[in-house]
C-alpha cells in the first residue's frame, strides 16, 4: 500500500482523528495510518503498537524508510500497554478487530484511558456488543460512519468520555447505531437488507414447532423493516 494513499476504511479512520492529536494506533500492522497522518500534517506524534512480531517489524521498517523515526515510535506491546504517561496520548485508534476484542483491549487498561479524549474504533463485527460496553463504562459515541469496501461493510465510531448520565442509548441505537440509523445511507440500508434476507432464510427453514424461535426471527425482521422505513 502507498503510505500516502490509505484504503477507504483506514481513510475514514484518519478522517476522525483530531488535528494535532497525540495518537496511539493499537494493532498498527504496517503503521500505514500513523505514517499517513504524519505525512499529511494532520498530527506530529504517534505510537504504533503491534503485538505480533511480523507486523511489528514491518512497521519499524516502514517508519524508518519514511524517515519518521523522530515522530513515530513503534512498540511491540499488547493493546494500551504500548502507551506510557510520557507519550501524553490523547487519541487512540483501534481498527480492524472484532468488537468483543476491542472492548477487551479497552477493559484491560481503563486507567490509561482517563486522559484520552478521543477513541476511534472500527470493529469488523460485534458492533452492538461494543456500543453496549462503551455506554456501560462511561463513554458516549459522538459520531459514526458506515462504508463499503471490497464487498465488506465497516462501521466506525468516534467515542469520548460521557459528560452526563444521559448518554445511554436505546436498544435500537445499540443495534443499529444512533447516527447511522438517523442518516440511513445507502450502505446502511444495504447492510440491513442483507441481514433481513439472511434472517428470512433462517425463518423459512424453521419448523412450525419451533414457535418461539420463529417469533424471535420474525420480530427481528419486522424491527429492521421499521427502522429502514422510519422517517429521518
Amino acid at each position: 500500500m502507498n503510505h500516502e494513499k490509505l484504503s477507504k476504511r483506514l481513510q475514514a479512520v484518519a478522517d476522525f482523528v483530531p488535528d494535532n492529536a497525540r495518537l496511539l494506533d493499537v494493532g498498527s500492522d504496517h503503521a500505514y495510518l500513523p505514517i499517513n497522518l504524519i505525512r499529511t500534517g494532520k498530527i506530529n506524534f504517534a505510537v504504533a503498537g503491534e503485538v505480533v512480531k511480523g507486523p511489528f517489524e514491518s512497521a519499524v521498517d516502514n517508519v524508518r524508510v519514511s524517515n519518521l523515526t523522530d515522530k513515530i515510535t513503534v512498540r511491540l506491546a499488547n493493546g494500551l500497554v504500548a502507551m506510557t504517561a510520557d507519550d501524553a496520548i490523547n487519541t487512540v485508534t483501534i481498527a480492524g478487530m472484532g468488537g468483543n476484542l476491542i472492548a477487551e483491549i479497552l477493559a484491560a487498561d481503563t486507567a490509561k484511558l482517563e486522559k484520552v479524549e478521543t477513541l476511534i474504533l472500527q470493529p469488523n463485527n460485534g458492533e452492538k456488543f461494543l456500543r453496549t460496553w462503551l455506554v456501560a463504562n462511561g463513554f458516549s459515541i459522538s459520531d459514526e460512519r458506515i462504508l463499503s469496501e471490497h464487498d465488506k461493510i465497516y462501521e466506525l465510531m468516534r467515542v469520548r468520555h460521557a459528560k452526563n448520565t444521559n448518554a445511554n442509548l436505546t436498544s435500537d441505537e445499540l443495534t443499529f447505531g444512533k447516527y447511522l440509523m438517523n442518516e440511513k445511507s445507502a450502505v446502511f440500508k444495504a447492510k440491513w437488507r442483507a441481514e433481513q434476507l439472511n434472517m428470512q432464510k433462517i425463518l423459512d427453514k424453521l419448523p412450525a414447532a419451533a414457535a418461539e424461535k420463529r417469533q424471535m426471527f420474525q420480530e427481528k425482521i419486522e424491527k429492521i423493516e421499521a427502522i429502514l422505513n422510519a422517517s429521518k
